[in-house]
């Protein structure tokens, strides 16, 4: 086994999160080398945790470590697990779905769930919310550097207990290929889905040949057009058919608006969703209550700021119909 561990968060570096993690790691073995994955994961993102384990974790050597940490349970009841891949590293994470791309298209060997209880950094039994230094660093340092084994970290779990999230499997026909896009390489601007290479090999696809692309979000088509075989999708608003200009008719503005709204939407919801239930696993609140929200009536106070504002909307819109356009603009 290599000395290598390798950690990914959804912490940011803005803090001392990360650095506390290192500083355990160092105290259990200071011949350690310790590299980042990533810490950019957006928060509670089980998603893109797992996605960038699958994409990371062949190309290093047998017996490296990985720690992930993308937690939005910590403090509950979710199992803590570490994991041997068919490819000979391991993987310690929680068991809320950070294992699902090994375990489709990598292959998990064996799995241990870690007792929490005495796989533990000293002395931090009373933490509850920081189990990336206290349980998954303090485990990934000590298999890393041999101070406990594979076999001793944990009770044996099969494979097939970890929790994964549905994967959309891609498909094929002699006309038609689909799939899903799997991740946003937004530095460089492209889209990775997990349609194989094989599948235009089967059908002879050259450089320069055309095809009809087609992308959907939550049930609305966000891109349609032809595209070569080579070419990046560069014209996505001609490809989207929305033109929101005034010399567009109003109908065709509105349209257009609402096919880039509806899908923000439905992405806010799941984001709070995320965040929401995140929050109750982690038992923030007070008194009886598991969370801060609580229903309150509405004080004079609430009435009068709804109505100043919903005054200053409609004023806007008559100004708007009286002056035929946006009455004011600075940057035009």
């Amino acid at each position: 086994m290599a000395d290598f561990l390798v950690v990914q968060s959804d912490f940011g570096q803005a803090d001392g999160a990360v650095s506390a993690m290192y500083g355990v790691a160092y105290q259990v073995s200071e011949k350690l080398t310790i590299s980042d994955l990533t810490h950019d994961i957006e928060p509670y993102n089980i998603h893109d945790a797992s996605y960038r384990l699958m994409q990371t974790t062949p190309y290093w050597p047998k017996g490296t470590v990985f720690v992930s940490i993308v937690d939005p349970g910590v403090g509950s009841n979710r199992r803590s697990v570490c994991v041997l891949l068919e490819t000979g590293q391991y993987v310690i994470t929680p068991d809320n779905g950070t294992l699902t791309f090994l375990k489709e298209y990598v292959g998990i060997k064996e799995a241990r769930q870690i007792n929490e209880a005495t796989e533990r950094l000293p002395s931090s039994g009373e933490s509850h919310t920081f189990h990336g230094r206290d349980i998954y660093i303090y485990n990934g340092a000590r298999l890393a550097s041999q101070k406990v084994s594979f076999e001793t970290l944990g009770s044996e779990l099969a494979v097939d207990e970890l929790t994964t999230f549905d994967l959309i499997k891609p498909t094929y026909s002699d006309k038609k290929v689909t799939g899903t896009v799997d991740t946003l390489d937004v530095r460089f601007g492209s889209l990775w889905t997990n349609i194989p290479l094989a599948f235009f090999k089967k059908w002879q696809a050259n450089y320069g040949d055309s095809f009809d692309v087609k992308i959907s979000y939550h049930g609305t088509l966000r891109y349609h057009a032809t595209v070569a075989n080579g070419r990046s999708f560069a014209q996505v608003g001609q490809a989207r058919g929305t033109d929101l200009s005034k010399d567009a008719p109003l109908m065709k503005r509105i349209k257009g608006n609402l096919t880039l709204a509806i899908p923000l939407i439905f992405s806010s919801l799941d984001r709070i969703d995320t965040i929401s239930s995140a929050m109750e696993l982690r038992r923030f609140g007070k008194l009886d209550k598991r969370t801060w929200y609580m229903t309150t009536p509405l004080k004079k106070a609430d009435i009068i700021a709804i109505s100043i504002v919903s005054l200053i909307v409609l004023v806007g819109l008559w100004l708007i119909l009286l002056n035929q356009g946006r009455f004011y603009n600075p940057f035009v």
